[in-house]
């Protein structure tokens, strides 16, 4: 039984996104702590990569700010179990496959496991091959977890019915980044996820005020915020954590 089913048990989920090493690792940590005292239910730890494809500028140039500061893998897995010594909620990791192969899957994996990672989202993994993540996952009581666009169509009752952990629903085409308004009907696609999903979903894309988080989570079991909270690390670096405690409450708070 997955650890990520705890982040849904207290109402609307409200899920924060932060790049790995930006601007440092003393701050990402800081910077988690300060989130989950905001009222974060779950973690999704960014790890940086040169060729982000889903990523839109803000955390593009998170990942080259993290990079350039020398952020590795190892390291961050160091980051991880320096956080679960007081950090009790569940904690994700969205990367691309490729940083997974070019580490190693099955060490990737391992080290998931013994520093308390709960889940895996791998953006560019299509559905079709999964498979080559999926069973190592599994033996590891790792989640792999889905995403499901508005453009999925035929397929989403296919990939919900099958889905572990959550389901990332992305609330609309395109790369991440904030967005004045979200516009997309997303609607039918939430009636099938619904009718076939076994876990809860949230949706995320674009979401970066409380109005907005408080509509995305009427359609769904929680909201998912990544590039607002990037481009406060951005503006504040190193004094970022109390703000980004503040924009969490803020958020949360709308989702009661």
């Amino acid at each position: 039984m997955s650890n990520i089913a705890s982040a849904f048990d207290h109402g609307k989920a409200f899920i924060a996104f932060l790049t790995c090493g930006d601007p440092d690792l003393e701050t990402t940590a800081a910077a988690v702590r300060a989130a989950v005292r905001g009222g974060a239910d779950l973690i999704e730890l960014g790890i940086p990569f040169s060729d982000p494809t889903a990523e839109g500028p803000v955390i593009q140039e998170a990942n080259l700010r993290a990079l350039t500061a020398g952020t590795t893998t190892d390291k961050i897995f160091s980051l991880v179990s320096e956080l679960r010594k007081d950090v009790t909620v569940p904690m994700v990791f969205m990367t691309y496959a490729n940083v997974v192969f070019s580490y190693g899957a099955e060490r990737f994996l391992d080290n998931c496991r013994r520093t308390g990672i709960d889940g895996l989202i791998l953006p560019d993994l299509p559905y079709e091959e999964k498979d080559e993540f999926l069973p190592a996952c599994r033996e590891r009581d790792i989640a792999l977890i889905s995403l499901i666009a508005p453009t999925s169509e035929q397929r989403i009752a296919m990939i919900a019915s099958e889905a572990e952990g959550f389901i990332y629903l992305v609330s609309s085409l395109g790369v991440t980044g904030t967005r004045s308004e979200i516009t997309t009907d997303l609607s039918a696609v939430t009636r099938a996820i619904r009718e076939n999903a076994h876990v809860p979903f949230a949706i995320g894309f674009g979401i970066s005020t409380p109005a907005q988080a408080r509509a995305m989570a009427d359609l769904s079991d929680g909201a998912i915020v990544g590039s607002a909270i990037v481009k406060i690390m951005a503006k504040y670096g190193k004094d970022a954590p109390p703000h980004v405690e503040e924009f969490v409450r803020s958020m949360k708070d709308a989702l009661k």
